[in-house]
């Protein structure tokens, strides 16, 4: 996903991003783990907290994306697909859950070939 499309004034722009996504602003806000009114009104939008969990969001999708060949194909992993040794949470549950340094380090174990 291009930073520079998903951006707007230097903010994570939840509008620009469901764009790439192809997807809506609510699904966005349901993927990050924030309400509605955290994307859809301006002055919440640039609140730390909500640029944060959209960072960390991009960052995962960013980093998969050349697996899949897509960042729709990295986005529908990021959601949907449970990742090994956490039971049955995906990326998407373990950044909600503040943990996006964990989805990091599973991804680093992948790369140097360390069964997951």
């Amino acid at each position: 996903m291009d930073l520079r499309g998903v951006s707007d004034d230097g903010l994570f722009a939840p509008r620009l991003m469901a764009q790439s996504l192809r997807t809506t602003v609510d699904e966005i806000a349901q993927t990050a783990g924030l309400g509605r009114d955290a994307l859809t009104r301006a002055n919440r939008v640039g609140n730390p907290r909500t640029q944060k969990r959209l960072r960390e969001m991009v960052e995962i999708v960013n980093r998969v994306a050349p697996r899949f060949g897509s960042d729709l194909l990295a986005y529908a992993w990021y959601r949907s697909a449970p990742l090994a040794g956490f039971g049955e949470a995906t990326a998407m549950q373990l950044v909600r859950d503040g943990h996006a340094d964990w989805v990091h380090l599973y991804l680093d174990r992948l790369d140097a070939g360390i069964p997951a």
